[in-house]
């Protein structure tokens, strides 16, 4: 953290200076009473505060038991395979910090009073409670990522947290300052989320009679003014609506086994995402084609991302590093048969509990959801028919090492269907979106939380958990009648274990497997599985790659690097 430089700096881009005489800023450092007065410059140590966040195409799955990476180099699969360490962490946050320490600067510039981002009293009222609003909810969110890498227990056993930082510190400040406890750290990100709630616009774009009453109830109170402030321009900022879903998020997070296994934590977690879904209809608002958001443009632009990043531009980079070898993919992440064994039969019973299940026929009568996520063998895919068993060519397991298949399947998750990668390298690409946050992972926050504190089949606000889950799996394909789903309908437990596998199904390869597995204290040394067609049978292959956690990696560490310049901080045990 001491690397942060005592002055932010900020890079200005000027239209229209060439032939202008001006005086140039020494070294173009821009000190805090000049970033002050100009208000976009000021806004820039804000938006940096949109830097860091979570990329979706980590696939951090390579690390757990639902995929291998074909990668040798490949950082999740070093961890995977025995080289986590307090000096070595690809899933290490702490380096979140530094947007925490962006947003802290802004917040002094707002605080101090002497930004005018409008001429207009009123505007400029708004415009500071919606930035001021964005930058606390932003801290928030950088401090939970900070906690969800780093929190765990120390060598006595006590639950810490992380440090939190409310305040910019220079550069010759003091940063040794020592965890919280884990509670007392969910507390203040909770504290900077509710500090939002009373400040952001609950969506951008609202009608009048729609606005807010923090807004509406300001004196002289002026829709055409507001509408400036938070026209639908802003969409893709940070809202009051995403931030009581990240409420939710963290809530879960604090309440899980791991943690605090808190009733009361669960409590806050359904709540907050009931409120939400009955906004959109309740379980009649999920968004039908939310299974597949990323298969084509539309789905992107669907309902079912609650926030996202902005479209990217057309390309063609996840499909070429994912894609089968013949049709000019590099293979890179691997499905295993522990993930595929996760997608029950289509009429929803477990393949361990079905008759009709059969190994030697295994991807029919199946959950439609397994060939929509998974290149399986025999199947049709990116313009070419993949066959990952003998006779398949460069797809077949292990002919090329470093690109086709070690597990005999490819990755169709995330990945646009219409995308072409031609012989000559050329390509027909689509859009892309990372996607912070989708409506499907509030509905399971729910019913996780709902299972939890009242049971699969009470309702909180008009919506239980078994509600969400019927809901789920019947968009998903699973109908007539989902007897299974029905079997367990007031069994808490077995719903515990269909939740969390509908979380692994619907959430698989977008960077969840990985914390899920830790927060619920689940073993994480499951050995990799793959399954391979020899040409007359299907081969369950039951060691594709080992996994060699530390027991106590349920905990991540700090990086040694923070713990050798800071006394006042305490590893987590065994790092």
């Amino acid at each position: 953290m001491k690397n942060l430089i005592k002055n932010i700096l900020i890079v200005l881009v000027f239209a229209g200076v060439i032939g202008c005489e001006f005086e140039p800023v020494e070294e173009n450092r821009l000190g805090f009473d000049d970033i002050s007065t100009f208000p976009e410059r000021a806004e820039g140590l804000l938006l940096n505060g949109y830097t860091g966040l979570v990329n979706q195409y980590s696939f951090s799955e390579a690390a757990t038991d639902d995929a291998v990476n074909n990668n040798l180099n490949n950082n999740y699969k070093r961890i995977a395979l025995g080289e986590l360490n307090a000096q070595f962490n690809p899933a290490a946050r702490w380096n979140n910090y530094e947007q925490v320490f962006w947003v802290n600067q802004f917040l002094n510039v707002v605080d101090a009073g002497e930004t005018q981002w409008s001429r207009d009293e009123l505007t400029n009222t708004m415009f500071e409670m919606r930035l001021k609003g964005e930058a606390l909810a932003l801290r928030g969110l950088h401090h939970f990522y900070v906690l969800q890498a780093h929190a765990g227990k120390n060598s006595s056993g006590e639950l810490l947290g992380i440090p939190y930082f409310t305040e910019f510190i220079e550069s010759d400040g003091n940063f040794n300052v020592p965890r919280l406890s884990f509670e007392a750290s969910v507390q203040a990100i909770m504290a900077d989320f509710d500090a939002a709630l009373d400040l952001l616009p609950t969506d951008y774009g609202l009608s009048e009679v729609n606005v807010d009453p923090w807004y509406s109830n300001l004196d002289d109170f002026d829709y055409a003014k507001y509408g400036l402030v938070n026209d639908n321009f802003f969409e893709l900022r940070i809202s009051g609506r995403i931030v009581k879903a990240l409420k939710a998020r963290l809530a879960l997070f604090a309440a899980s086994p791991s943690f605090l296994d808190s009733q009361s934590y669960y409590e806050i977690a359904a709540n907050n995402a009931a409120q939400i879904i009955n906004t959109i209809g309740g379980v009649s608002g999920l968004d039908p084609v939310g299974n597949e958001f990323y298969a084509s443009d539309a789905n992107i632009k669907s309902r079912e991302s609650l926030w996202r990043g902005s479209l990217g531009s057309i390309n063609a980079t996840i499909e070429r590093r994912m894609f089968p070898p013949s049709v000019n993919g590099n293979g890179e992440i691997n499905p295993t048969q522990n993930f595929v064994d996760a997608f029950p039969m289509l009429d929803g019973t477990p393949i361990s509990e079905s008759t009709s299940y059969n190994p030697q026929d295994p991807y029919e009568g199946r959950d439609p959801r397994l060939k929509k996520y998974v290149v399986v063998n025999g199947a049709e895919f990116g313009g070419g028919i993949i066959n990952t068993g003998v006779g398949g060519g460069n797809d077949r397991l292990d002919s090329i090492p470093g690109q086709s298949t070690t597990t005999g399947y490819y990755l169709k998750k995330l990945l646009q269907p219409e995308v072409r990668i031609n012989n000559d390298g050329t390509a027909q690409g689509k859009i892309h979106a990372n996607v912070y946050f989708r409506y499907t992972e509030l509905f399971l926050i729910f019913a996780e939380a709902a299972n939890e504190t009242v049971g699969p089949d009470q309702p909180i606000e008009g919506i239980s958990a078994y509600d969400v889950i019927k809901a789920i799996r019947n968009r998903a394909g699973i109908t007539g009648g989902d007897a299974y789903l029905e079997s367990i309908k007031s069994d808490q437990v077995a719903m515990r274990e269909l939740i969390r596998n509908e979380r692994r199904i619907e959430l698989s390869f977008e960077g969840h497997r990985f914390w899920d597995l830790r927060r619920w204290g689940l073993p994480l040394n499951e050995s990799a599985r793959g399954y391979f067609f020899d040409g007359n049978d299907y081969i369950e292959l039951p060691s594709v790659e080992i996994r060699n956690y530390q027991s106590f990696a349920t905990y991540m560490p700090l990086p040694n690097a923070e713990i050798l310049k800071f006394s006042a901080l305490e590893q987590n045990n065994g790092w």
